[in-house]
């Protein structure tokens, strides 16, 4: 874990830039290149391992992006690719082969739980997955060719809270590469490092972009470890454009205010929806009946943008709850200033087996909610009204409230 010299607010602003007086761009300027020019083959050789050779092997603009990143994440470097799902596909590729085991929760976001169970089997490589905060069911899938263990906190989409410390420290124990999906967190409300978490990674789309408008995937960690992945990431060429590394260094710069918005605006609507009689169930990790409560608050300086609650009634009367929502919008994703609104079994868990998916406790009547940066009291008129349709599809059915 690297020293921080600022706090997370400064970090997210100046974070990967020469704060030395200099006569320079304050913005970081966009090197649209594919390659770069050299004087001779000897000046070549000397550039090749660097971010002025060729573009699939790093860029100008993308390196002060991993600085960034890096500087907030508090790891000793990171590495910028095309998508979240790239980053998680090809740092999981570097680091395990042929003949090699995983353990991974099963609560997982479904693009994951697919490339373990169905992608990496094809290469010989087997997962065995675990209920989130079961340590000792952990433990047990242990075998002596395990090699990485991943997690996700908070998860997709039932917003479950990992012991990160627990999980580093089985990791330690064993000889094991620890791996996080941190995407619903971001290092404002928490950083896996500080825990004993050897690898962070993130869907960068979300919440450090935060306008809905570029894709991003992010490894950050171990020197070692993102210097394995980047020479797999020349090879597979996931890549990040220069011109989206530029969009998410703009984003990140307002990363630390908007979350805190986020945080505030959805423990609100949580608050408000564990209230509301048409609501079965809200899974949101500082609600105080929240199965990890206490181990969100142990680790976590808030808990996210993004919660979900159950209606009670069908898949069909969630359906009408999220198509009547018209501040949250329907759509997949999450993480942006405007809030959003989806049905996981339609969506980010709809490639899943639904025998996996009761065990995981995603079920048809749960909606999810990221929460964007409008006004909660705007937000939560809009969800009364939504929630409306159930009242009104009981009474036209003759039955009384």
């Amino acid at each position: 874990m690297k020293k921080h010299h600022f706090r997370q607010e400064t970090e997210a602003v100046r974070g990967g830039t020469n704060l030395d007086k200099k006569n320079g761009p304050l913005s970081t300027p966009i090197y649209q290149t594919s390659t770069f020019e050299v004087a001779d083959m000897q000046e070549q050789l000397r550039v090749t391992p660097t971010d002025s050779y060729y573009t699939r092997y790093g860029n100008p603009t993308n390196t002060v992006a991993e600085n960034a990143i890096a500087e907030l994440e508090g790891t000793d470097a990171a590495l910028l690719f095309s998508s979240g799902m790239a980053a998680i596909t090809t740092s999981i590729l570097a680091l395990v082969k042929s003949g090699d085991h995983i353990v991974a929760q099963r609560d997982i976001y479904g693009g994951v739980i697919k490339f373990l169970s169905q992608w990496l089997p094809k290469l010989g490589i087997e997962t065995t997955f675990v209920d989130t905060n079961d340590i000792e069911q952990h433990e047990r899938a242990i075998r002596p060719n395990t090699k990485l263990l991943h997690i996700e906190s908070p998860t997709n989409p039932r917003v479950r809270v990992v012991d990160l410390e627990k999980i580093a420290a089985l990791a330690r124990k064993h000889g094991l590469i620890s791996t996080i999906d941190s995407t619903f967190s971001t290092p404002i409300n928490c950083r896996p490092a500080e825990w004993g978490i050897d690898l962070v990674l993130h869907s960068g789309t979300k919440y450090f972009g935060g306008h809905s408008d570029l894709m991003c995937g992010i490894a950050a960690g171990r020197r070692d470890l993102i210097e394995q992945i980047h020479h797999t990431r020349t090879t597979l060429g996931c890549c990040m454009d220069p011109h989206a590394a530029f969009l998410l260094l703009r984003g990140i710069k307002t990363l630390a205010v908007r979350v805190e918005r986020q945080n505030e605006n959805a423990r609100r609507i949580a608050e408000f929806l564990s209230r509301h009689p048409k609501v079965a169930r809200v899974h949101y990790p500082l609600l105080r009946e929240h199965p990890d409560y206490a181990i969100a608050k142990k680790q976590m300086a808030g808990a996210g943008g993004v919660l979900t609650f159950e209606v009670e009634g069908s898949g069909a009367d969630a359906c009408r709850v999220a198509e009547a929502l018209k501040l949250f919008t329907l759509a997949p994703s999450l993480g942006g200033v405007d809030s959003l609104v989806t049905i996981p079994v339609l969506t980010s868990h709809y490639m899943i087996d639904p025998e996996l998916r009761n065990k995981m406790g995603v079920t048809e009547q749960m909606i999810r909610l990221s929460v964007g940066l409008e006004h909660v009291e705007d937000l939560i008129a809009d969800l009364e009204k939504g929630l409306g349709v159930l009242t009104r599809e009981h009474v036209r059915a003759g039955v009384a409230d």
